[in-house]
């Protein structure tokens, strides 16, 4: 039952715990590099290349982070002209527009990755093929449409679907 609970909680914070350990891995990186760089005059290249890949991870999980908790940029001044229901509708209607074109670009970033596993582009420094690297690009859309899908799912089940424009555009 506790290891039910601890996979609940990883879950339920996937993306904060994986974007802090990539932003961890890439300030270390960064700072090994400009100790090296200090002391001995002359940086290492895999920190470099490291540092890169880690930011690129924390950029996708981010955004997906950043829709599970309805936090993105969203162009909002339409929704106060707008009846209660037909606010709902609109958001509803564009975020099903989002999830099809997230789900678009991970089909489209799943086939060039499929193109790059079969003629890898190996890495200078880490000597890894970019294809495993660039994964994360359609995982991250995945994911990100799941925590839409999922905000959605859990309000509906709570009542609170209101709760979406409510506090955002009532004002």
């Amino acid at each position: 039952m506790k290891l039910l609970g601890v996979a609940r909680k990883a879950y339920g914070n996937f993306e904060e715990l994986f974007c802090a350990f990539c932003m961890s891995v890439m300030v270390a990186c960064l700072m090994l590099q400009v100790g090296f760089r200090w002391v001995g005059g002359t940086g290492m290249a895999w920190t470099e290349e490291l540092s890169r890949y880690a930011f690129i991870w924390t950029v996708f999980i981010a955004a997906a982070l950043v829709a599970k908790h309805n936090a993105h940029v969203r162009i909002s001044a339409q929704y106060g002209l707008m009846p209660v229901k037909a606010r709902l509708a609109l958001l509803m209607t564009t975020d099903a527009l989002w999830v099809v074109c997230n789900l678009y670009f991970a089909w489209l970033s799943w086939n060039v990755i499929q193109s790059g596993l079969l003629f890898p582009e190996i890495s200078p420094t880490l000597r890894i093929a970019r294809g495993y690297v660039e994964m994360i690009v359609p995982f991250g859309f995945l994911l990100m449409s799941w925590r839409i899908i999922e905000g959605y799912l859990k309000r509906m089940i709570a009542g609170t679907l209101h709760e979406l424009f409510d506090n955002t555009y009532n004002q």
